[in-house]
């Protein structure tokens, strides 16, 4: 029991203190930095196919547990990109309310997936029948804590596209929230199965997602398909996810 507690507030404590070192240089979000990243040429010079999940830390203390996830999509020819967030304000399916590679106000954004050419192609009409069929897309629906929330939101759409074999990292809480209703059954990859109460207690093995243990929204784990641990507030330890 003390190792598990250890476990997880110890990584909690070593993201606590590195938000504490550099000070909350985004405590303004009105004025905070929400320019592009540089992670994507102009969609004219990317003539093909184009699908990217980009995660980057919330704003405020909130960064120190969570990430906030969001998805962008391209046709082949398209001359612009599309992005899709689930917010807290306003219509809860933002479509194009920031730069697709954009940082999150002021936080940099790393790539979750990244899919380009004929790939892209077969599963972009997976990914939009989610966003335009996605159930929580009603006013007072976003839950920042257990879920829906915006991580909730693209764990929906990666489950749509299991080929893909795509994780969030541990720190998108809100992940594990059963938005489709069921409590336990097989994951959406079809490699192993799961069990949540409710998002605020689960478990989770399989061979795409790894062994994650969720409690309360702390995600701890391993992976063993791509070798890294699975911390709550530093995250993953090991391979990475691209």
């Amino acid at each position: 029991m003390l190792l598990l507690v250890f476990l997880i507030f110890g990584p909690i404590a070593v993201s606590a203190a590195s938000y504490l070192a550099v000070g909350d240089r985004r405590a303004n979000w009105q004025t905070a930095d929400r320019s592009s990243a540089g992670l994507l040429l102009p969609a004219s010079q990317h003539l093909d196919a184009l699908v990217r999940v980009y995660a980057a830390r919330t704003v405020r203390w909130r960064g120190i547990f969570a990430v906030h996830c969001w998805i962008v999509l391209k046709e082949r020819g398209a001359l612009r990109y599309t992005r899709y967030d689930y917010t807290a304000w306003g219509e809860p399916i933002r479509v194009d309310g920031f730069a697709p590679d954009g940082r999150w106000f002021g936080a940099l954004p790393e790539t979750v997936l990244a899919v380009d050419g004929d790939d892209a192609e077969r599963v972009i009409p997976k990914i939009r029948a989610v966003v335009e069929t996605y159930r929580f897309r009603s006013l007072g629906d976003y839950q920042a804590w257990p879920g829906p929330n915006s991580n909730t939101f693209v764990q929906a759409a990666l489950n749509a596209v299991p080929e893909l074999r795509a994780v969030l990292p541990p720190t998108a809480i809100g992940k594990d929230f059963p938005y489709h209703g069921e409590w336990w059954g097989r994951t959406a990859s079809g490699t192993g199965l799961f069990v949540s109460l409710g998002g605020y207690l689960g478990l989770t093995v399989g061979w795409i997602e790894g062994v994650e243990l969720n409690l309360f929204g702390a995600v701890l784990g391993f992976d063993l398909r791509r070798p890294a641990l699975k911390f709550p507030g530093t995250g993953r330890l090991g391979m990475p996810l691209t």
